[in-house]
């Protein structure tokens, strides 16, 4: 179980395909101090356990059924990605429950400012249109987020500076894809 809130931008230090899993190493800097082997870490919102832990860096493997349904399909060395570890108990929960377990794939189809405030648009298949809810959280790349509105296939959030700065956000723009988790609640609430 995750919060949503990313702990660091981390870069992919390595990508191979070992048959139809791929292996990941990513330098997590600081984080890795306190993770050991068999952590959960998410990943861009994609819940991973560690397999190897080598100084900074920590490997992981993905099965062909989460590099076909998240953008880690599509990940290549140099990238960065939003690194957040598991809650643990006692910690704060400081956005919402995010289970890692990744939903669909969005597209960005609008970036843009109103009222001075940073704006996306993101459009996601019409069966998953019941999932939002204006002023319900959202995991989009694993960031714990707020839906401000939503139309027919597509859903607008508003970003902070901060969440500009210090995620994947900051350097993604139109037609870019994005992993996007809905809210464990809001799916429950829509009987699914």
């Amino acid at each position: 179980m995750f919060t949503g809130i990313i702990e660091r931008l981390s870069v992919i230090k390595d990508i191979s395909c070992r048959g139809k899993m791929a292996r990941i190493t990513i330098d997590v800097g600081e984080l890795s101090v306190d993770t050991k082997v068999g952590d959960s870490v998410a990943l861009n919102g994609v819940c991973l356990t560690a397999i190897e832990k080598s100084g900074n860096s920590l490997t992981f493997e993905a099965m062909p059924e989460t590099l076909k349904l998240t953008g880690l399909g599509q990940a290549k060395r140099g990238d960065k990605v939003n690194t957040e570890r598991a809650l643990k108990i006692g910690d704060r929960l400081g956005g919402h429950f995010v289970t890692g377990h990744v939903d669909c794939l969005g597209i960005i189809r609008r970036k843009y400012y109103s009222n001075d405030n940073l704006c996306f648009d993101i459009a996601v298949s019409g069966e998953f249109i019941k999932y939002l809810v204006p002023k319900g959280s959202i995991a989009v790349d694993g960031i714990s987020l707020t839906v401000m509105d939503k139309k027919p296939g597509i859903f607008s959030i508003y970003i902070i500076p901060h969440t500009f700065k210090n995620t994947t956000l900051g350097f993604k723009g139109p037609s870019d894809k994005v992993n996007i988790e809905f809210d464990i609640l809001a799916k429950r609430q829509s009987g699914s």
